[in-house]
């Protein structure tokens, strides 16, 4: 039994350890950037810059559904599968537009441009340039669902309207964490400002 313990609270170490070194990695990459604008009571504004997003529209409005398919193809294009089988850096947050057929998006690093990234050899994949713009942002933690997402869409539409803020149609979540990361999840609802 004493052995037992001792391999038991060996393990768990290891994984504590690993889990806490998988966050640091996975918040030292390139990120959406942004500046908060004014921070409120549940939620802030924020000014977005201007940036280069890979995406990829999927047949469906599910988040569990459109998350797995998606990430698979954006992934794929990041890990090789493009002519030059170039690999190229993850970035942060996954976002996923909030539609009747959801668009994932991954942040395309810094240094590339819509003329020198790697043709994808998926042509469903597509390469769009996002102008600055004004977004309002939610945050929650856990793992998102389509219940969690719904939830806090409309708490964000409730504080908007609570401070008079107008906003348009285009919601989005936002991901930061890699799928193996299991404490510390961070995720947000963000919609674009009229």
């Amino acid at each position: 039994m004493k052995i037992f313990l001792i391999i038991l609270g060996v393990l768990i170490f290891l994984f504590l350890g690993a889990q806490i070194y998988l966050y640091k990695s996975s918040h030292s990459i390139e990120g959406y950037r942004y500046d908060v604008l004014t921070i409120y009571e549940g939620f802030e504004t924020r000014q977005y810059k201007a940036s280069l997003f890979t995406t990829v529209k999927l047949n469906t409005n599910k988040y569990k559904q459109a998350s797995g398919k998606g990430f698979s193809v954006l992934a794929g294009y990041i890990f090789g599968k493009n002519v030059t089988q170039e690999r190229i850096s993850m970035t942060s947050p996954v976002a996923m537009s909030l539609e009747k057929k959801m668009t994932m998006s991954f942040l395309v690093p810094e240094g590339f441009t819509k003329e020198n990234l790697p043709k994808p050899d998926n042509k469903n994949i597509k390469f769009l340039e996002v102008p600055e713009k004004k977004m309002a942002a939610i945050r929650f933690g856990g793992w998102a669902t389509d219940q969690k997402i719904e939830k806090y869409k409309i708490e964000l539409i409730a504080l908007l309207n609570k401070n008079k803020i107008k906003h348009t149609n285009h919601f989005s979540v936002l991901g930061y964490n890699p799928p193996y990361e299991l404490f510390f999840r961070k995720n947000e609802i963000i919609v674009e400002l009229d």
